[in-house]
């Protein structure tokens, strides 16, 4: 209970939250518990609103059971009949959610002026409750109502509703006339789409059997909205526009009083027009789409519609589109898009492309190259401008796409601007008596160009915790992407003078231990000035000397491994970097951190950590270099945790009720023990909240929405666009990738993720927390925060990627590709260079040391040619790695041809000094 309790001090959690983490403690010890829930025992104090008790109307609506609230005609109930007890809709709150200003799905959000006045005027039907008159409206309507009564009566507008059947599938439909003599202007009308995300109270069994997140592809007309259960499983539910009701932004619904927290994001809306909150609200914030507004004469009438289609998992929400004769857009290799490489872009849609716009003017350059077999028309994309760029599709029966991606820079000058901005704008180096943080890279603030030294978070200042450690964690993993001299040399003084001493114990019973926080508050003990005065540090997480110094949290322990594994990496396979005779004790090192996680903080050890990749990566190393007794040590503590994942149902927990970064471990170690099982149980999970969408921002954006509390700058519960998630996940993705070559949705939801986490990183190199996903925001936050967890995703995971696509043709991730007879010829684009994918025979080829300029695949015998690109002072020989983790078609395993020397586990080749090496591989 000690425990229990200095977890809930540690993050500050409300009552709700604390009590949905004790529960599932206490479940995982399978003592059965029931607590007061006390934010949403008020809720339900307030008067009851929605009339309940008047009772339910229920309908047979295609491929669901419907349920509406009679009072108020909102749903209730929306049951896929295909599996049961489940509902796309929190119906187990709907009692506690029955007072004014708690939306359900049928609502709607309305803001008005009359033509050319200035002043807008919101409406909503969920503000103040009354019921709604029912009204008969034709044979294929379930139930339709005039909302007048649960409107102002100073609407100009007659509001009507109808829950109708239209080709065999569910409609919400809204009809709005305007009553008055005069022209209104409709500058926001919002559908507010409420689905089942309250994970609060659930243990993880129940939340992934009856939850669901929920995504938007924000893209005008074609734009829709997917909804997945927690496990991934079918059904899926698609929600998408009938007849013009353009998905133009996605609001968050703030205003509804369901308690939002860490076990709930929050609702939103699909906003039809956005306008009257462009010029108010989010005036300061670049939209994903222009945002417009229409006006209805008098006595004009004009309807907006929805459409409901259950669908499969995620995997077949394309195919469902298709179907539905819905517009699908593919691009390879994603839509963050670096501005030396050839994109591609493939549209399904029935009707003839009318015009292809781009916002900015000439920021992509788009040229078609004719159409597949099966009719997709494919394009070529190459960004030319930085930032965001949208590309606007109007089809011939007036449909209008849009397409957003994000333009980079070649990824090799983003990550050296990014290496470059840590170790100078972030390198922390002045005395510091009393911390002892310097030298080191540093919190930086990007909004007040300075380095964060004091934050009342103690961990954002204390290089410790994912948002303390963040910088120095990216600056240690961009060496092992892209190592440079004189970034190395300073990361060593740091390494091997405050992070092993310092942060990490090197001495004593408790050696290789981890501490939470560097910097403390304690005004008692220190000088009267050490503290600076503008910030409250009245505040739990302002932590004491007592509590910094902490060793039991076993998030901080990944981190100091990686370090430690990086310089291992440098010293063993470069020559002059780091010094050689040292690699052995960086390894054991690395080795004995992971051991100490789960010796000395052994409880959240049992959960997957973020960046518990490194453990697996360091078992390799350790193997590769005849390191036996420590490899069967470390591979034994790591079997205790994956057998007792093994045991769980759904094995990813964490401090957190729900989290979406311990998967990624699990992952990793389920299938490296032959747990397949429960690797595809977690890989299902993923998908279920790691989307593919036509949007950078939301396309392989694993779902994050606490963290700007604990390592952003400006601090609310939000989606976050491409925080560490994203790359995190990419792993377990692209790993199954690997071993599932024709699963070409897998390849595209974790490209989106690891190249989604680089997307952020601005053209001087700082990187933020996240991107802010609201609105009235939609920019980078102010911070570097923990950011650096999800660039150790991206370094250990980047890899070009070559395949064949049935409909497609040959493509590549990671570079650009050419065909000339049967020769394919890859040039790479990644900044490491290090690894390429090779899916038409399942072959992983990896470089410890070294780079690949180019990679050519003959299709009729299947020999490979890799050049390697010249030998440089601290390169002078290529370390080549093969790794089959599938074999198509019963292919044989490669090999070298020639003389490479066989070298812990891999090739050795010498590279030449004036012109490329070329190594051979055959079946």
């Amino acid at each position: 209970m000690i425990m229990i309790i200095e977890l809930k001090k540690k993050i500050n959690l409300s009552v709700i939250t604390f009590k949905a983490i004790l529960c599932c403690i206490l479940s995982f010890l399978n003592i059965e518990v029931v607590l007061a829930q006390s934010p949403w025992v008020a809720l339900g104090k307030k008067p009851s609103t929605l009339g309940l008790e008047k009772g339910f109307s229920t309908y047979n609506a295609g491929a669901f059971n419907l349920k509406l609230v009679k009072s108020s005609q909102t749903v209730a109930g929306l049951q896929p009949k295909t599996v049961q007890d489940f509902d796309f809709v929190p119906s187990d709150s709907l009692k506690v959610r029955s007072s004014d200003g708690l939306y359900h799905l049928g609502d709607i959000n309305l803001k008005l002026r009359n033509l050319g006045e200035e002043a807008w005027k919101s409406y909503s039907t969920a503000a103040k409750r009354s019921p709604v008159k029912n009204i008969a409206m034709g044979k294929n309507v379930l139930a339709a109502a005039d909302l007048a009564a649960t409107l102002p009566a100073d609407i100009p507008l007659q509001v009507k509703r109808m829950w109708e059947m239209f080709n065999g599938k569910l409609v919400l439909r809204f009809e709005l006339k305007n009553k008055t003599n005069k022209n209104v202007e409709i500058g926001v009308l919002g559908i507010p789409m409420i689905f089942d995300n309250i994970l609060e109270g659930r243990t993880l069994e129940q939340t992934h059997a009856k939850n669901v997140f929920y995504d938007p592809y924000i893209g005008k007309d074609a734009g829709y909205l997917q909804v997945t259960r927690l496990s991934g499983h079918a059904p899926s539910l698609l929600v998408a526009p009938l007849g013009h009701t353009p998905f133009e932004a996605y609001n968050p619904l703030n205003d509804d009083r369901t308690p939002r927290g860490i076990a709930f994001e929050g609702f939103y809306e699909w906003m039809v027009y956005s306008k009257a909150y462009a010029e108010n609200e989010w005036k300061n914030a670049e939209q994903w789409n222009t945002p417009t507004s229409t006006s209805l004469q008098p006595g004009e009438t004009r309807s907006y519609a929805l459409q409901f289609i259950l669908s499969g998992a995620a995997k077949d929400i394309e195919n469902k589109l298709i179907e539905n004769k819905r517009p699908v857009a593919i691009s390879v290799p994603g839509y963050v898009l670096p501005k030396d490489v050839e994109g591609k872009l493939f549209i399904n849609y029935p009707k003839k492309i009318k015009a292809i716009q781009v916002q900015p003017e000439n920021a992509l350059k788009v040229s078609a190259i004719g159409s597949t077999k099966n009719g997709w028309k494919g394009y070529t994309v190459k960004g030319n401008t930085w930032g965001r760029a949208r590309l606007s599709i109007t089809y011939e029966d007036g449909l209008e796409q849009s397409i957003n991606y994000k333009i980079i820079e070649a990824e090799s000058d983003v990550i050296a601007s990014y290496g470059s901005f840590l170790t100078t704008k972030q390198w922390f180096n002045q005395p510091d008596p009393i911390f002892k943080r310097s030298p080191s890279s540093i919190t930086y603030d990007n909004e007040k160009q300075q380095q964060v030294t004091q934050d009342n978070r103690a961990w954002i200042a204390g290089l410790s915790d994912e948002g303390g450690a963040g910088s120095w964690l990216g600056a240690i993993m961009k060496q092992l992407v892209q190592p440079k001299k004189e970034e190395v040399d300073k990361l060593k003084q740091f390494v091997d003078s405050v992070m092993f001493g310092r942060i990490q114990l090197k001495n004593g019973p408790q050696k290789y231990g981890v501490k939470k926080s560097l910097f403390y508050y304690a005004p008692d003990s220190l000088p009267k000035d050490t503290y600076a005065s503008n910030i409250n540090f009245k505040t739990w997480s302002a932590w004491p000397k007592k509590e910094a110094d902490n060793l039991g949290r076993s998030y901080n322990y990944p981190h100091v491994a990686a370090a430690h594994w990086v310089m291992y990496r440098l010293a063993r396979n470069y020559s002059g970097l780091v010094e050689e005779q040292s690699w052995k004790q960086h390894l054991i090192d690395a080795a004995e951190t992971g051991m100490a996680m789960v010796n000395i903080a052994p409880y959240y050890a049992q959960f997957g950590q973020m960046e518990g990749t490194v453990f697996y990566l360091i078992l390799n190393d350790l193997k590769n270099e005849g390191l036996t007794d420590e490899a069967t040590r470390l591979e034994n503590e790591m079997k205790k945790r994956a057998n007792h994942w093994r045991s769980l149902q759904y094995p990813f927990g964490s401090e957190m009720p729900w989290d979406s970064t311990g998967q990624e471990e699990v992952y990793v170690w389920s299938s490296y023990f032959g747990y397949q099982d429960k690797a595809n149980v977690t890989l299902d999970a993923i998908l279920a909240y790691m989307p593919v969408v036509p949007h950078w921002a939301y396309n392989g954006n694993a779902r994050r929405y606490w963290d700007f509390l604990y390592g952003g700058k400006l601090s609310r519960i939000e989606r976050m666009i491409h925080h560490y998630g994203s790359a995190l996940n990419a792993i377990p993705v692209l790993m199954d990738y690997r071993k599932n070559p024709g699963d070409f949705y897998l390849l595209r939801a974790g490209y989106g993720g690891l190249l989604g986490s680089i997307s952020n990183i601005t053209q001087d190199g700082f990187a933020p927390a996240a991107f802010h996903a609201y609105p009235s925001t939609l920019k980078n936050d102010g911070i570097t925060g923990d950011y650096g967890s999800g660039f150790f995703g991206y370094a250990v995971n980047t890899s070009s990627y070559i395949l064949k696509h049935p409909e497609f043709g040959w493509l590549a991730f990671g570079g650009n590709l050419n065909k000339t007879g049967n020769n394919i010829n890859v040039k790479l684009t990644t900044a490491a260079k290090s690894s390429v994918y090779i899916a038409a025979v399942g072959l992983w080829i990896s470089l410890d040391a070294g780079t690949i300029d180019e990679v050519n695949y003959n299709t009729v015998n299947g020999e490979i040619r890799l050049k390697l690109s010249k030998a440089n002072e601290y390169t002078p020989t290529a370390l080549l790695r093969l790794l089959q983790p599938v074999k198509i078609n019963g292919v044989g395993s490669y090999a070298v041809k020639g003389n490479g020397v066989k070298k812990r586990g891999g090739y050795e080749f010498p590279l030449a000094k004036a012109h490329t090496t070329e190594i051979i591989l055959q079946r």
